[in-house]
């Protein structure tokens, strides 16, 4: 499905990102893959080409607009394009009530998740338009869909995430583009790790019991797999599913649905 093909991942070194990299190299795919944390980065590159997958790694903050630049350029200069990426860099912040966050805390949420996505977008478009085609997958969350009490900076950078996906599409339509949000809710990522952490802080409850409590908004009654989500940015972007774009897909066990 993707043999040969050229897959650029953000935040590729942990949860989803990582297992995205190893999924779609067994499909076949060349890689580029970038992450803030250069060490776990490395390590991951190793495991891959050790399997024999091509692979372009840079240590890049998605905030910064030369890194991002420079990276996409180093894709490009290796493998000639980028025929999907997926711009999935993203962090969370202290689960607070809204008016005891910061501008410091507004600043980060909306530079690492909304400008992260939006650099991504800006070196990708014109490699793909120039090809005539391509796919795109900004990592969202259900927080980009409903509201989230506690995580507010985090649902409005995602709400963000969500329109520009929506305004890329919309103009590149006639452009061989697709692009399209995934909006994940509670996974058994590192970053559900740390809101369980958060969790049992502010309420005494243990770690399992605090994960409990996240599971128990979720209608399913269970937060997800890694593995189903990134189940789902292999078929979001499959050359054959080819008349999905501007869309923000929910894998939430139910959660936006009521």
């Amino acid at each position: 499905m993707y043999q040969d093909k050229v897959v650029m991942i953000t935040g590729a070194a942990s949860g989803f990102g990582a297992m995205a990299a190893d999924r779609f190299a067994q499909h076949g795919a060349k890689l580029g893959l970038s992450d803030i944390n250069g060490a776990h980065l490395a390590e991951l590159t190793r495991t891959l080409r050790a399997k024999g997958v091509e692979v372009v790694a840079d240590e890049v903050n998605v905030a910064e607009e030369a890194q991002v630049a420079a990276h996409v350029a180093n894709i490009a200069e290796a493998f000639g394009t980028i025929d999907v990426a997926i711009n999935n860099a993203g962090i969370g912040h202290a689960m607070r009530p809204l008016q005891f966050l910061t501008a410091e805390d507004f600043d980060l949420m909306m530079n690492v998740n909304a400008k992260g996505v939006f650099l991504g977008m800006k070196y990708q478009i014109p490699l793909m338009q120039e090809a005539g085609q391509g796919a795109i997958l900004n990592v969202a969350s259900a927080a980009g869909l409903v509201g989230s009490g506690h995580l507010s900076l985090y649902a409005a950078a995602k709400h963000a995430v969500v329109g520009l996906t929506k305004a890329a599409a919309d103009e590149n339509a006639t452009r061989g583009i697709r692009v399209n949000a995934l909006c994940p809710s509670f996974s058994a990522t590192p970053m559900v790790d740390e809101m369980a952490s958060m969790v049992g802080e502010r309420t005494g409850l243990s770690r399992e019991d605090a994960l409990a409590r996240i599971a128990s908004r979720v209608p399913m009654g269970r937060v997800s797999e890694p593995e189903e989500v990134v189940q789902a940015m292999l078929w979001i972007n499959a050359p054959d599913n080819s008349f999905m774009t501007g869309q923000a897909i929910a894998i939430d066990g139910g959660l936006t649905a009521v």
